[in-house]
């Protein structure tokens, strides 16, 4: 590889590095070309990119980024592979589903969100991470509670102002 296609694979490596808020490395090493073809197609089905890198023009890519990767780098040791992501615990359901038959992909490593988790026991922990948008769904149901709590009082009391106020107060007790 020229150093000029070194220095394009970087550039790319950082434009999906700057795109992307959820990285995992992993490692992949061993895995014959059918389950590797499985893995492939299921990171496909999760709309998970998986792509084999070396390590130290990934390492030069995360060096460039303006983002700050922490402890991550320090991972990029025997074979990597990175799976881009949209959703912060997507590529960790897939790797703990796919080791149900497979001791491979191991964790290396994960960028989440400005977080950066290292290490292959940290994986429970991912797949427990809620996505933006499951948060962002649970905050509306709580802010739409008490909303409902007065319908629901106006609904039950009949209306007048006395019932609300005693609907309302046996609740809260």
């Amino acid at each position: 590889m020229t150093r000029e296609e070194k220095s394009q694979v970087i550039e790319e490596l950082t434009a999906q590095l700057a795109d992307n808020a959820n990285i995992y490395l992993t490692d992949i090493s061993g895995l014959d070309a059918a389950t590797t073809s499985n893995l492939r197609r299921a990171c496909f089905k999760a709309n998970i990119k998986l792509a084999v890198v070396k390590n130290t023009l990934l390492e030069k890519a995360m060096e460039a980024s303006d983002r700050e990767f922490g402890e991550l780098p320090t991972t990029l040791k025997g074979n990597t592979s990175v799976m881009y992501s949209e959703t912060g615990n997507g590529p960790a359901k897939v790797i703990k589903e796919f080791r149900k038959k497979s001791e491979k992909p191991l964790l290396k490593g994960a960028f989440i969100e400005e977080a950066v988790y290292i290490g292959d026991e940290l994986l429970d922990t991912l797949v427990d991470i809620k996505s933006r948008e499951e948060l962002i769904g649970e905050i509306v149901g709580l802010l739409q509670s008490p909303a409902k709590n007065v319908i629901s009082a106006l609904k039950s009391s009949g209306g007048t102002i006395a019932g609300i106020v005693k609907t309302l107060s046996e609740r809260e007790g």
